[in-house]
């Protein structure tokens, strides 16, 4: 941001924590605080409870540089603005009160929103005086609540937008996983069939393995062996025993003929 003026500035909105400078009886208002450039040299911060206390504080380009160097924050401009926004939506930030809040508009005399990025770091310190005209107040409070609400839209927007890419997203997602799935279905199914492929091969190479390792028992086992090996066994059956190998015949005697004509 150029030193300049204000011209991208967002409006920045919070709710403080309250300290009172002297004891509350009652429980304490809560208030909002709302940052904004005015014009493009001056920015205008409101704290106000809607109800009976608002207060304003306006500063200038030179009047920031003045508060820079009193608080000793070095660097460019920007980087000074930077700090300056970072202190105010940090949670360090908070409202000090002196004087008794009620409805009477003379309670609270005085008033300041202290800021701080964080514990440790240089304060910025933004006194603020009280707007005692009703109109001012009813003023600023609308203000404060217009642009609040136009940052709530702005925000309803993104969210929207946000919502809308991430069901894209979301759609690309499923998309690419039902494709995913489908490729992974094809591989699983080329793989079967490889295998199942690669499975028939190894029988097939084992069957010729078997059948190239034993001829010598093929050839046995084949039909005209069987055929030559039955003719052998009815040779063997039908052949004539020698006559010293025969049983001979008991109680038959036999006589020579040539005895019996000579008796």
């Amino acid at each position: 941001m150029a030193i300049s003026g204000f011209e991208n500035f967002e409006p920045i909105f919070g709710e403080p924590k309250t300290e009172f400078l002297n004891p509350v009886s009652d429980l304490p208002p809560r208030f909002l605080f709302h940052l904004f450039p005015s014009d493009h040299f001056h920015l205008t911060l409101h704290v106000t409870d809607f109800r009976f206390h608002t207060w304003e504080a306006v500063r200038s380009v030179s009047q920031l540089e003045d508060m820079r160097d009193a608080i000793g924050i070095g660097g460019s401009w920007s980087e000074f603005v930077d700090y300056m926004v970072a202190s105010i939506e940090s949670e360090e930030v908070k409202l000090v009160i002196e004087g008794n809040l009620d409805s009477n508009v003379s309670g609270a005399t005085f008033a300041k929103l202290v800021a701080q990025k964080a514990k440790g770091m240089p304060r910025m310190s933004f006194p603020l005086r009280r707007i005692d005209d009703s109109a001012a107040a009813a003023e600023a409070m609308a203000k404060l609540s217009m642009q609040l609400f136009e940052a709530f839209k702005r925000t309803q927007h993104l969210l929207l937008q946000e919502k809308e890419h991430s069901l894209q997203l979301t759609k690309m997602l499923s998309a690419e996983k039902e494709k995913y799935e489908g490729v992974q279905s094809q591989l699983e199914l080329q793989l079967e069939l490889h295998m199942r492929k690669k499975k028939l091969q190894k029988i097939n190479s084992l069957d010729k393995l078997d059948a190239s390792a034993s001829p010598v028992s093929n050839a046995q086992n084949s039909p005209d062996k069987h055929a030559a090996k039955e003719m052998g066994s009815t040779r063997v059956a039908n052949r004539i025993v020698p006559a010293h190998r025969r049983t001979r015949t008991r109680g038959v005697v036999l006589q020579d003929s040539g005895d019996e004509e000579d008796n």
